[in-house]
């Protein structure tokens, strides 16, 4: 097995398929929110006229998208996708109706925020910061003091209460109360 396989051009290892209620709204709505490019030429309907396939281009990534039919089962996407303002970003989707989840937040020296879109589909929105994570990973909070865990530490496996602090506690309680409430839109 090699560590990084053959792929065609344009695509990556990994390439999200996004099956969702009106894809043609939410590619309009990606390309709006965070720049992403469509590829023409892939976009695919079917008989029904529901889009069978659609690509769109994010940075280095390939998102692929489609209609969920009439009697498929609602299947939420979790997407993760780095960008260079988190806040710009979360304005353009909550301007296109987007419900924002976690508010930007300082996420192991790099900043993390979600929104979910009018079909139910959570992203994560992160922005790098190389020298803050690195300063997090060697041991210094991005105020300077002491981080409670880093990467290399043992903390007894699993431990949440050995590394939370008040931010991952609002990251992973606006995570569990966004699922907690995931329903199929098309269910009243």
């Amino acid at each position: 097995m090699t560590a990084r396989p053959h792929v065609p051009a344009g695509s990556n290892t990994v390439n999200p398929f996004v099956i969702t209620d009106g894809a043609a709204e939410l590619l309009d709505f990606l390309i709006d929110v965070f720049g992403a490019i469509d590829v023409p030429e892939a976009r695919t309907l079917d008989e029904d006229g529901l889009i069978l396939h659609a690509e769109l281009r994010l940075g280095d990534s390939l998102l692929t998208l489609a209609d969920r039919k009439p009697d498929w089962p609602f299947t939420p996407a979790l997407t993760r996708v780095y960008v260079d303002d988190v806040e710009a970003t979360l304005a353009r989707a909550e301007a296109r109706g987007a419900q924002i989840v976690t508010r930007p937040t300082d996420f192991f020296g790099d900043t993390l925020a979600r929104f979910q879109d009018r079909s139910g589909n959570i992203w994560w929105v992160y922005r790098h910061d190389p020298a803050a994570s690195q300063d997090w990973a060697a041991g210094a909070d991005s105020d300077g003091s002491a981080a409670s865990w880093s990467p290399d530490a043992d903390n007894g496996a699993g431990d949440w209460a050995s590394f939370s602090t008040p931010e991952l506690e609002y990251i992973h309680g606006s995570l569990v109360e966004a699922m907690c409430s995931l329903r199929d839109p098309r269910t009243p």
